[in-house]
């Protein structure tokens, strides 16, 4: 008898949750819940996971793996039982493609929590290097082809007379971070765009419009410092002509080390990034299986435990995290107490 692609799918998942239970039964059973993804969440799982275990001392410490956005995504989604993940962090919203490979390898129910708010922010050593910057500014100095040109400048003041006449410098997450996914969409693409004829060339050609507003230059003047932000600010914190670019949390961890750069004149603060009105603002997010609820041991108190550190004025904030809006808050409360999914209809 011959199945067809829909029915071999169905049977795959049907299987792979069955694999989940069994295993979970066996010696080969994971005792600790396992998160993988953002670097940008790191801190913020890592303190979840410390105080579950403070609160819980008979619950295995969850493992948190800072594995950046795309390759975490990619670790979730290859299937269910105990050799995979049970969530992944995210700096950005799930991909639409990322969906679609986790309902393929069996990955069919997930649960989508906005944990918080963080922000990207640009910074220099304390008494470093001072910039008034803006999506154009950093577009211009960064972009690998600025509005599919040839990429010339070398100092800021080449971007802008107004700024110092200073070697460009920028250490910066690698492309499998959400930061850089951020960066891109947030700042690069925003500056991109204030040439009107970018949007022209998005509409004949999608793909050249993509290089040319979020490809960035492989010169040596932007430096991938990989997935651990806490190098960004060792480079920069010994180098008072350098500038960083990493999550907010970062920023507020290191404030003795290291100091904001204002964005179209916004200081990169708390209450800007809540407001939206620092343009690096974005939401932060943790994906569960919730095949993997009541199968991994403790998955379900490290979600509650969760639910009781991201209020405004929380343990989370105290690190830097930036509490959702009320009604944003109320509603991953209710994706968490009552396992919640999507459809991915909304993703893109």
């Amino acid at each position: 008898m011959k199945l067809g692609k829909t029915a071999l799918v169905l049977l795959t998942s049907t299987l792979a949750l069955a694999a989940c239970s069994d295993e979970l039964g066996t010696v080969e059973t994971r005792e600790s819940v396992r998160a993988v993804g953002s670097s940008t969440v790191f801190p913020f799982a890592k303190a979840v996971a410390e105080s579950l275990s403070r609160s819980n001392p008979d619950i295995p410490s969850p493992i948190i793996e800072s594995t950046g956005t795309g390759g975490g995504m990619k670790l979730f989604c290859a299937g269910v039982g105990p050799s995979t993940p049970d969530t992944a962090n995210a700096s950005r919203r799930m991909k639409a493609s990322e969906f679609a490979d986790c309902q393929a390898n069996g990955v069919t129910d997930v649960i989508e929590l906005q944990v918080g708010l963080d922000g990207i922010a640009f910074a220099s050593a304390q008494g470093g290097i001072e910039l008034n910057l803006t999506p154009k500014i950093v577009y211009e100095a960064l972009a690998k082809s600025p509005y599919g040109g040839e990429q010339t400048t070398q100092t800021w003041a080449d971007v802008d007379p107004s700024l110092p006449d200073t070697k460009i410098l920028v250490y910066g997450p690698p492309t499998t971070s959400g930061t850089r996914d951020a960066l891109k969409e947030l700042i690069l693409e925003v500056g991109c765009k204030s040439d009107p004829a970018m949007a022209e060339l998005k509409e004949a050609d999608e793909d050249r419009y993509d290089q040319v507003c979020t490809e960035v230059r492989a010169d040596g003047l932007y430096v991938d410092q990989g997935e651990q932000d806490n190098l960004i600010v060792q480079k920069i914190e010994g180098n008072e002509n350098a500038v960083g670019v990493f999550g907010y949390s970062y920023l507020e961890e290191n404030a003795d080390k290291v100091q904001g750069l204002t964005m179209n004149g916004v200081e990169p603060t708390y209450d800007n990034i809540a407001s939206f009105a620092y343009p690096g603002a974005r939401p932060l997010y943790v994906y569960v299986k919730k095949a993997h609820i009541g199968q991994i041991p403790g998955l379900a108190e490290y979600l509650n435990e969760w639910t009781t550190m991201w209020e405004r004025g929380g343990p989370l904030a105290s690190i830097g995290l930036v509490a959702s809006p009320d009604d944003v808050m109320a509603a991953n409360l209710a994706g968490v107490n009552e396992q919640q999914t999507i459809d991915g209809s909304e993703l893109k």
